[in-house]
C-alpha cells in the first residue's frame, strides 16, 4: 500500500536523501519558480514512466527537461546561436526552448519526437537538487493531468496524495504560471508555443526577429513538441466561462456563480466576487491565478465567470491559461 507523502524542507540532509531517490529511479515533487513539478531522472525511461502513471498523463504529451547549468544543455539538446542568446538573457528562469534532442533523452520524454523541451529553472532548491542528483530532471506540473497547476506543496499533497511519496517544500511559487515555451528548431523562425511571464515582445527584442504564434492547438493524441498545447488544460472541475469584461452588478444576479475580476472592483462587493490583484498588476495576478482557481473550485459554485485581461505581454499568458481552463 502506498504511504501518504512526506514533505521535506530544503536542508542539505534532505536534499541528499531526495537526490538518492531520484538516482534510484523514484519521483519527487519539487518547487520551481513557475509551478511545482513532479521530477524524475530524464535519462531513465522507467523513471519517467512513473511520472506519466502518477499524473495520468497521455504519452503524446512530452515532458520538459530541467538542467542546472548551461554546460548541461549539450547533454540533452543540440543548441544553436538563437538558443544560446535566449539562454544567456533569461536563464535561469521561466523560459523553455524546444531544440533537437540528443541520444541521452529517451523517446518517452519527447513523445517519440526528435526534439526536446529544456529549461534551467530559477528556484535555487530545485537547481541544487538537480546538481546533487547528477542527472537532468524531467518535471511536468505535480498534479493530475489537465487539472489546475499547483503553486504550493500543499496543493501537491491534496492533488496527488499517495501517488507521490516525496514533496520538497520550497514555498509558494514566485511566478505562478508555467514557463514560456519557444520552438527554436528553425532558429530563423522562432515560434511561441506557450506564452508566459517572459513575453513574446522580450524574446523578439533579444532575437531581432518576430516571434510568431503556433496556431490552433491540436486535438486527440497526436504527439506535440512541447506541453501546454491542448485546447483544454489547467482546468478546475467547476465550469469556467470567459468574458471580455464584467460588471460587479452582474454578480448579484448570479449568486451561485463566482465572478472573477483581474483587479478589485470599486466599493463593497458581494461574497461571490473575487479578484486576482487589488490594483490589477498582471504579474501579481499571474502569481495568484492558479491558487484562486483552486479555491473557487472548492467553493461550491455552479460556475466560475472570469474576466479576460486585454493587451499584450503578461496579459497574453493570463488569457491563454484562462482560455484553456474554460476548454
Amino acid at each position: 500500500m502506498a504511504h501518504a507523502p512526506r514533505t521535506y524542507t530544503g536542508t542539505p540532509r534532505n536534499l541528499a536523501l531526495l537526490a538518492r531517490v531520484l538516482r534510484g529511479g523514484g519521483i519527487v515533487a519539487v518547487p520551481t519558480e513557475t509551478v511545482y513539478g513532479l521530477a524524475a531522472d530524464a535519462t531513465s525511461r522507467a523513471a519517467c514512466l512513473r511520472i506519466f502513471a502518477a499524473k495520468g498523463r497521455p504519452s503524446s504529451d512530452p515532458l520538459i527537461v530541467h538542467i542546472a547549468s548551461l554546460r548541461d544543455l549539450g547533454r540533452v539538446a543540440v543548441p544553436n546561436a538563437a538558443a544560446l542568446r535566449l539562454a544567456g538573457k533569461f536563464w535561469p528562469g521561466p523560459l523553455t526552448l524546444v531544440l533537437p534532442k540528443t541520444g541521452a533523452v529517451p523517446g518517452v520524454v519527447t513523445a517519440g519526437l526528435p526534439s526536446v523541451a529544456v529549461r534551467m529553472p530559477a528556484h535555487p532548491l530545485f537547481r541544487r537538487l538537480i546538481r546533487l542528483a547528477g542527472v537532468p530532471l524531467a518535471a511536468p506540473s505535480a498534479n493530475p493531468f489537465g487539472y489546475v497547476s499547483p503553486t504550493t506543496a500543499e496543493h501537491v499533497r491534496r492533488s496527488l496524495g499517495r501517488r507521490v511519496g516525496h514533496i520538497l517544500d520550497g514555498g509558494a511559487s514566485r511566478v505562478g504560471l508555467e514557463s514560456t515555451i519557444v520552438d527554436l528548431r528553425d532558429p530563423g523562425r522562432p515560434v511561441l508555443l506557450r506564452p508566459g511571464i517572459i513575453t513574446r515582445e522580450e524574446i523578439s527584442r533579444v532575437l531581432g526577429v518576430p516571434v510568431r504564434n503556433a496556431g490552433r492547438p491540436r486535438g486527440g493524441n497526436r504527439p506535440r513538441v512541447a506541453p501546454g498545447q491542448m485546447a483544454r488544460h489547467y482546468s478546475p472541475r467547476t465550469p469556467v466561462s470567459l468574458h471580455a469584461s464584467l460588471r460587479p452588478a452582474q454578480a448579484a444576479k448570479g449568486p451561485r456563480d463566482a465572478w472573477l475580476f483581474v483587479s478589485k472592483p470599486v466599493g463593497r462587493q458581494p461574497v461571490n466576487v473575487f479578484w486576482l490583484d487589488e490594483r490589477g498588476d498582471l504579474r501579481r495576478a499571474a502569481r495568484r491565478l492558479f491558487a484562486v482557481l483552486r479555491d473557487l473550485d472548492e467553493g461550491g459554485f455552479r460556475r466560475i465567470r472570469a474576466e479576460l485581461p486585454p493587451g499584450t505581454g503578461v496579459a497574453e499568458a493570463l488569457r491563454d491559461r484562462l482560455t484553456r481552463a474554460a476548454g
